[in-house]
């Protein structure tokens, strides 16, 4: 049965304040094979790891993360919101992410937020500090803007980009391919074993999001998918182990 990745999205955000480093730190020690973060840049050019354009939701502060400089967004509490034991946890930048990351032996998902709001130079800010910390090669750089997976590509053929969609296509490997993509991440929804064989066939891995119940992750496990993205890495890692021991069905 080929193995399937376990992503912790936005790191263990079922027990930590999403995107942040308490997040991503019991990730880590869950056992989960990777990390996905998300990127949006600041006012003076930084980028940082939050989900949201607008800090409201997971923050004290208000409006846009364009609108504040790191020095300024760094300030915000960004842990309260989930529980007042992580009022110490901060915006975190993506150079003092690397830092920690280039230290562990994982994988990692960099999904660029580009969708909303298309932050000028935000593709090559990223490759920058992922080739500064020698990450490149275990990394995979997403998004839902099929214009920054083909800026990605255009700066380094060599970097694995993936084509983020909740949206159904005759042929979406072949789609995303065209635009300059090396994977597929898509919504649990358009997971069948069509999509499963195409991709095999393509040779391009498929990764589905956003998993957190045990159902939808044994189906994603049976069907060979080549990495989920789950809020609860340590219960995916539970029932991985438990549906490789039975027998795989076959594609």
């Amino acid at each position: 049965m080929r193995k399937t990745l376990i992503y912790a999205h936005r790191g263990a955000s079922r027990l930590a304040p999403e995107n942040t480093m308490a997040a991503y730190q019991l990730a880590s020690e869950s056992g989960a094979d990777g990390l996905e973060i998300d990127v949006q840049l600041t006012k003076d050019n930084v980028p940082v790891l939050i989900h949201d354009e607008n800090v409201r939701r997971t923050t004290n502060g208000t409006g846009f993360v364009q609108d504040y400089t790191c020095e300024q967004i760094k300030k915000l509490d960004a842990g309260s919101w989930f529980s007042t034991k992580f009022s110490d946890c901060s915006i975190v930048t993506l150079e003092e992410f690397l830092c920690w990351f280039k230290t562990l032996n994982m994988v990692l998902n960099v999904e660029l937020k580009t969708n909303v709001i298309e932050y000028k130079g935000i593709e090559k800010m990223v490759l920058a500090a992922l080739e500064k910390h020698e990450v490149l090669d275990r990394t995979v750089i997403s998004s839902f803007n099929l214009s920054s997976i083909t800026k990605v590509h255009e700066l380094n053929e060599n970097v694995r980009t993936a084509f983020l969609t909740s949206t159904s296509r005759q042929n979406l490997p072949k789609f995303a391919q065209k635009h300059g993509s090396t994977d597929l991440h898509v919504k649990y929804r358009l997971l069948d074993r069509k999509l499963v064989k195409k991709c095999h066939k393509e040779k391009m891995p498929l990764r589905i999001y956003t998993i957190n119940r045990p159902n939808y992750m044994a189906k994603c496990f049976r069907l060979g998918c080549d990495g989920i993205f789950t809020d609860v890495p340590h219960e995916a890692l539970s029932y991985r182990e438990k549906i490789q021991n039975v027998k795989p069905d076959n594609l």
